[in-house]
């Protein structure tokens, strides 16, 4: 479908394709050191600005801001499944909009309103209207220096990710939301959601090491760049963190004047169905609700939480609460598909654990499917994932398929799904693939290894292991993890979806 300028939805995210770094220019800096610091922010104040908003117009949107390494997008849809449930009993908030990231099938799923992702043609006018006031302000204003030891202009528009957050910013502004929910991108401290003056809280959800290139590769340097979503003035959550972590998100709670409050599980959730039954999604489930009910404090004056008890609305927001790609279990005949985005070695761990606790339901091989994309240590996670189920009484995975995260053997990606990020040698080649291969191969050599191509002919593969290999009751059990990426590209086969 066309917006009204006769744009469509395709061509809004040829459009937004554009927008990404290419991987030799990400390489060229990754080398040069040059990573996010605070000409970002500048940036972003300056992009909003052009289409004709004030940092101060953001508080409108009433905004709840999270960061993490693990748990952040399931913090932000804790909350916004609670506020949706307090608002069907309640007629408040009117409006609800949610921004996360990364989508899994298609971008628009990045952008939700009332808990739906945003239709095409919505996307494809919002899209549009921020495309053309850019434009508009480069030709009237022509290139913006911010960076005067540099004297680089800044792009006449922001790069892909930082395009979808100048974009939700003016979406939420037209569309009136009464409260957002922000997930950053990476860090915090520079990343472009955080030009919010004034959020109604931040939460910090469990803090690990990840984008190091960026972020720094300890924890200490993470927690810093985490704990700059803390505003003056702001609520302030996090969850228990490892003493390093939490040492630095205290002094820097301390020298914006802030009261950050550590939360323990929350008491109120005992006898919740908490999915997965697991420490780290309660603390997730704690966080949560904390956002929920500051938000709730400020927009309803009748809100009043019990210390004891959560209310209803509280209790079918976590139950209810629908977050694709994490923890998943897709039915598929004789093929159980366990599907879970995650991609830092502690959340590996922490799925496959999650998996080895279904498996235990079942009886059938087991079979992963796996990929991580542009990092050299990816590899290294392998050895955790295999520790972790034999440790849990689960033996092995008997069958092994590393793929790139190409969509179809015939089309090749998806439009949503395109990425210039990444090396396109490498992935022709299946570099990547290939070396993960190798090591799973070196420690367990008795599992079947294949490499293939594309996420559709490595699910083929998994689904062709049901006709041949199962006795009577049994079912192949099948894990695909290491990349959402992976994961949106599988969920969108499995369940032929367009959108989640």
């Amino acid at each position: 479908m066309a917006s009204q300028s006769g744009r469509t939805y395709n061509d809004a995210i040829d459009a937004l394709n554009s927008l990404q770094t290419p991987y030799a220019i990400v390489e060229a800096r990754r080398k040069a050191g040059i990573r996010p610091d605070a000409t970002s922010i500048a940036e972003m104040q300056t992009y909003l600005q052009r289409i004709g908003y004030t940092t101060s117009d953001l508080d409108r949107l009433n905004v709840l801001h999270v960061a993490g390494t693990k748990g952040k997008g399931s913090t932000c849809a804790f909350a916004a499944s609670i506020l949706s449930q307090y608002q069907k009993s309640h007629g408040v908030p009117r409006k609800i909009g949610l921004f996360t990231s990364p989508h899994l099938i298609a971008v628009r799923e990045r952008i939700k309103i009332n808990g739906a992702s945003i239709s095409e043609d919505v996307f494809a006018r919002y899209f549009f209207e921020v495309w053309d006031k850019l434009e508009k302000a480069e030709a009237s204003e022509g290139p913006k220096i911010l960076d005067q030891q540099t004297g680089i202009p800044m792009p006449p528009k922001p790069v892909y990710s930082r395009y979808l957050t100048l974009m939700s910013y003016h979406l939420f502004l037209q569309e009136s939301i009464d409260v957002s929910v922000y997930e950053t991108g990476i860090g915090g401290e520079f990343d472009a959601t955080n030009i919010v003056p004034h959020p109604l809280a931040s939460g910090i959800s469990t803090l690990g090491i990840d984008h190091v290139f960026a972020l720094g590769n300890t924890i200490e340097k993470i927690a810093w760049h985490k704990a700059g979503i803390m505003k003056k003035g702001s609520a302030a959550f996090t969850i228990e963190q490892v003493p390093e972590a939490a040492q630095v998100l205290q002094d820097r709670a301390k020298e914006k004047g802030i009261s950050l409050k550590v939360l323990e599980i929350d008491p109120r959730l005992k006898g919740v169905n908490v999915r997965p039954d697991a420490m780290f999604q309660k603390k997730n489930a704690s966080l949560g609700i904390a956002l929920a009910e500051t938000a709730l404090k400020k927009l309803d004056p009748k809100f009043a939480p019990s210390p004891s008890a959560l209310s209803k609305e509280f209790v079918d927001g976590i139950e209810q609460v629908v977050w694709r790609g994490r923890c998943e279990v897709y039915a598929e005949g004789p093929v159980i598909w366990h599907v879970d985005g995650a991609h830092t070695v502690d959340s590996l761990r922490m799925v496959t654990r999650w998996f080895a606790g279904e498996c235990a339901k079942r009886t059938g091989p087991k079979a992963l499917i796996f990929n991580q994309q542009g990092r050299d240590n990816a590899v290294d996670f392998l050895e955790g994932m295999l520790s972790t189920l034999k440790s849990h009484g689960q033996g092995t995975f008997e069958h092994v398929v590393f793929c790139s995260n190409v969509t179809y053997a015939a089309t090749g990606y998806k439009r949503d799904f395109v990425n210039y990020q990444y090396d396109p040698e490498a992935i022709k080649a299946l570099t990547a693939q290939r070396a993960f291969a190798e090591k799973w191969s070196s420690l367990d050599p008795s599992a079947k290894v294949v490499v293939l191509p594309t996420i559709e002919e490595a699910i083929n593969h998994v689904r062709d292991l049901s006709k041949s290999s199962l006795k009577e009751g049994e079912t192949v059990q099948a894990l695909i993890t290491g990349s959402l990426h992976l994961v949106g590209g599988a969920l969108g086969i499995l369940e032929g979806a367009d959108a989640l």
